[in-house]
């Protein structure tokens, strides 16, 4: 059985640390390893989280996202190293904190590439921290936010407690726009159910959300700075019928190897004619190996995917996608114009 692997993310000081110090005091999770990967020479972060969870592994200086992936491997290797020995129990689960200024799709890719790894561990969760106080600064300026919040499938609203009125419910609009299919939940001090925090979706893919939107607001887009954000799209899409799987999946495979990196999220249920969907689930050029459901999680048995993308229009998605019909065997729609958000 793989060992799931749950990467928490969130651009610097929005309380990753602090959750995270919060959830592995608990008695339930005492057989969670945590990687803590820094920016800096001092792992101070590390020595917080070594006082709750003896199972912290802090990996060399540098960045996890580019320059320490090799120390990854080694130190998740180390783990199943320990855990065959009998030196520790089996792992229930490996956490691995990012930098706050960490692209979590490389990650992934470490993961899912390695010949060793990809057969212990599986990616089920990126859980984002997103601050009430400066959250909204951060996507304004930084880049790596909002490529933070498009790879979330949880994000945690943190110091609520000490925001000003008002200042959750707008990051939280601001948020919904950028990934419209996230599970958001508000926090303070760190406090949050360990069960609840890495209780993945079901079937894979937030589709109770998909239909779950927040109007655009170009108040939300404010600020000298606010261009890389206003380039991001969100698209829901159907089809009228079961799709080609393998038509689909060489239209998938052609679309990130061209904009791999302007694909910052792909999320959905795909129907191939079969008693249940299959599972899409991908961060920029990194897809998660697709999983064959048995049966539907809700009666609506429709194809749903989302796409959050940089510079790529929903328009020229649907027409890409409508190019294809003929393999793919299904015309393809929006699931409803008012589902569609772009925020330019």
């Amino acid at each position: 059985m793989k060992r799931p692997v749950t990467v928490v993310t969130g651009f610097l000081g929005s309380g990753k640390t602090t959750l995270l110090g919060r959830v592995l005091s608990k008695p339930s999770m005492k057989n969670t390893a945590v990687l803590v990967n820094e920016f800096g020479e001092v792992g101070l972060d590390h020595h917080l989280l070594r006082r709750t969870n003896e199972r912290t592994v802090l990996l060399g200086s540098g960045c996890v996202c580019c320059t320490t992936r090799e120390d990854l491997v080694e130190a998740m290797l180390d783990l199943l190293a320990l855990e065959n020995s009998g030196e520790t129990s089996q792992l229930e689960r490996v956490v691995i904190e990012t930098t706050g200024l960490a692209d979590p799709a490389p990650i992934l890719f470490t993961i899912f590439s390695d010949p060793v790894l990809q057969h212990h561990f599986t990616v089920d969760l990126v859980i984002t921290t997103a601050d009430a106080v400066n959250g909204a600064l951060h996507l304004d300026r930084n880049p790596e936010s909002v490529k933070q919040v498009a790879a979330a499938d949880k994000i945690i609203i943190t110091k609520t407690d000490i925001a000003e009125a008002g200042a959750a419910q707008a990051l939280i609009a601001r948020l919904r726009a950028i990934n419209p299919y996230a599970r958001i939940t508000e926090v303070a001090f760190g406090e949050v159910d360990p069960e609840d925090l890495f209780r993945p979706d079901p079937s894979g893919a937030a589709t109770g959300s998909l239909g779950d939107r927040a109007g655009t607001d170009q108040r939300f887009l404010e600020g000298p700075d606010a261009h890389d954000i206003a380039e991001t799209h969100s698209v829901s899409l159907t089809f009228d019928g079961p799709v080609d799987w393998t038509a689909f999946g060489i239209w998938l495979s052609m679309l990130l190897h061209t904009h791999g990196e302007d694909v910052l999220r792909v999320k959905g249920l795909l129907d191939v004619g079969e008693a249940g969907p299959v599972v899409l689930n991908g961060v920029q050029h990194i897809i998660h190996p697709p999983q064959h459901l048995g049966s539907w999680p809700d009666p609506d048995h429709r194809s749903r995917i989302i796409l959050i993308t940089k510079r790529i229009r929903p328009g020229e998605i649907l027409d890409s996608l409508r190019a294809f019909r003929c393999m793919i065997g299904a015309k393809p729609r929006l699931l409803e114009d008012e589902h569609v958000t772009t925020l330019s």
